[in-house]
Parts: C-alpha cells; sequence; structure tokens
C-alpha cells in the first residue's frame, strides 16, 4: 500500500523509517496522556503583568523579593559576591522626557538552590528629576504584598484582568547650603477611591493564586503645586512663597515669626530671589 506524500527513497533508507517510528511512538504517547488527563495539557502562566504610569522624567525600579513557599522548610542560598541575591529579582526602566507607561513581566515564582521560592513583596523605588544637573534628583516608593490568602473582606480580583493602584507625587522644596539653593523632595502617596491623597504609600496587598496571566496597573500623577518642605519656615504670599530668616544666622530658612523676616535664595538655574517660584515679586 502506497502513503500519500512520502518518497520511495525514504522507505528504502532504513535508519530514517526507524528514526521516524521513534518520533511516532513519542508523538502517540503524549496523545495518550493527555486524553487520560482529561485533554490538553497546557500550563498555566507563572507569572503577571506590572504596568507603572509615570509623569515625565520619572526612573522606575522594581525590586521583587521572594521567600520559601508555604510548608518548604529549604532557605534560599546567600548572596554571592558581585551578583543579586537569589531570592530577588529587578526591573528597571530609565528616565525619559515624556510621560508614559513602563511595562514589566514579573514572575510568581523561582527556583534558588533547589528551594521553590514564591513573590512575598515588591518595591517599586521612583526617582525623578527636578533640575539640570545629575544630581538633581529625588524619590520615593510604592510597595506590593503578596499573600496566598486575604481576609474575607478583601474584593476579588476585578472581571477585567486588570488591579489598579493609583498614587500621587508631589514636589517638596527648601533651601540647603550657604547659599540657600532650591533643592526638592519628592513624596508620593497613594490615591483612595474617592480620589483623595491618604497617608499610607501607594500599593497594596494581592493573592498569589489570582495573578497568573492577569495585570496590575500603577498609576502616578504629578501635583500641579508644589509645597515648602517645612510648612512653618515659609511665608505664603499672593505672589508665591518667602523663606522667613535672619534672627538666627543660619544660612537655611528658619520658623516664621512676627513679624517675620526673610531672606534671598538661589535657584536651580542660578538666579538669586526673593519669591518661590516666580523669583521676583
Amino acid at each position: 500500500m502506497a502513503l500519500h506524500g512520502w518518497t520511495p527513497s525514504v522507505f528504502n533508507n532504513s535508519r530514517s523509517l526507524r528514526l521516524i517510528r521513534r518520533q511516532l511512538a513519542c508523538a502517540l504517547a503524549i496523545i495518550a496522556l493527555a486524553l487520560a488527563a482529561g485533554g490538553c495539557v497546557v500550563a498555566p502562566a507563572q507569572s503577571f503583568t506590572l504596568q507603572t504610569e509615570v509623569p515625565a522624567d520619572f526612573r522606575v525600579k522594581a525590586d521583587a523579593f521572594y521567600v520559601p513557599a508555604t510548608g518548604e522548610t529549604c532557605v534560599a542560598p546567600p548572596r554571592e559576591s558581585g551578583k543579586v541575591a537569589p531570592n530577588r529579582k529587578f526591573f528597571t526602566s530609565e528616565y525619559q522626557s515624556v510621560a508614559r507607561t513602563a511595562e514589566f513581566q514579573v514572575p510568581l515564582t523561582k527556583r534558588a538552590g533547589g528551594c521553590p521560592l514564591v513573590l512575598s513583596s515588591l518595591k517599586l523605588n521612583l526617582r525623578a528629576r527636578w533640575g539640570p544637573d545629575r544630581s538633581d534628583t529625588d524619590g520615593d516608593f510604592a510597595s506590593l504584598s503578596f499573600y496566598d490568602e486575604l481576609a474575607d473582606d478583601r474584593p476579588g480580583f476585578p472581571a477585567s484582568g486588570i488591579q489598579e493602584f493609583q498614587g500621587q507625587c508631589q514636589w517638596l522644596f527648601r533651601t540647603a547650603g550657604p547659599e540657600r539653593s532650591i533643592i526638592k523632595i519628592l513624596h508620593c502617596r497613594a490615591v483612595d477611591v474617592d480620589g483623595q491623597i491618604v497617608k499610607r504609600m501607594a500599593g497594596g496587598v494581592l493573592q498569589l493564586d489570582q495573578l497568573p496571566g492577569r495585570t496590575v496597573r500603577m498609576v502616578f500623577r504629578m501635583a500641579e503645586q508644589e509645597t515648602p518642605y517645612f510648612d512653618l519656615y515659609w511665608f505664603k504670599t499672593p505672589s508665591g512663597w518667602k523663606p522667613c530668616g535672619g534672627r538666627w544666622g543660619r544660612d537655611i530658612e528658619e520658623l516664621c515669626l512676627e513679624p517675620p523676616q526673610f531672606k534671598d535664595f538661589r535657584m536651580p538655574d542660578g538666579r538669586t530671589c526673593t519669591i518661590y517660584p516666580n523669583c521676583t515679586e
């Protein structure tokens, strides 16, 4: 009996025939195992997608931390010199001049020295530029925590497959050094469901078995207004903020008293100013 699609030369080669038979036998064995299990066998996704939406001039660095899975008594091996610790994994997105969304695939499990590990926490390091020099940056962070189970009153993962956490960042300004140069501190906090800023850091808690193949979004907005780092050390006027000083001979701003006394300061671009952010009244 002839087989369509096969050339006689193949059958003349006994080695090729034996190879074909072995491959066919392997394929049939795999099919039989799948049928015995009740259908096709598809390995479940063991990661989730982390999306971080940040304003312009932000850098994002995610630090994932893993611990032995529940019930395991093994210990992850120690960190070797010059290498990343076996129970950690890093993801980085560098500065860009426009707002954008960075995306990472975060494994939920890993092995280290034969020890099975699961994701325990993820620290999101945010760093932003506020001036022209390389050192004119500051940072804050957000975090996610992962558990086998959450409290009963916690809502399940959204049916959309996307869980979103929101945060807002703001620049806080102050002066430093003998020239009273303006520097800025980045301050990021969570935003609740009503859009209000709360005191805790941005982020939340997630259940591990709800995450495979799904997406977690961390969305950060930048506040339009800057405020003083030392609130009672700056005097607010209709034109802006003026740093108090001159009573105790210190280089930086001082507590505002009545009547307030003021000092000039230096902006990041080198200008000597009397009021922030407009420089002159």
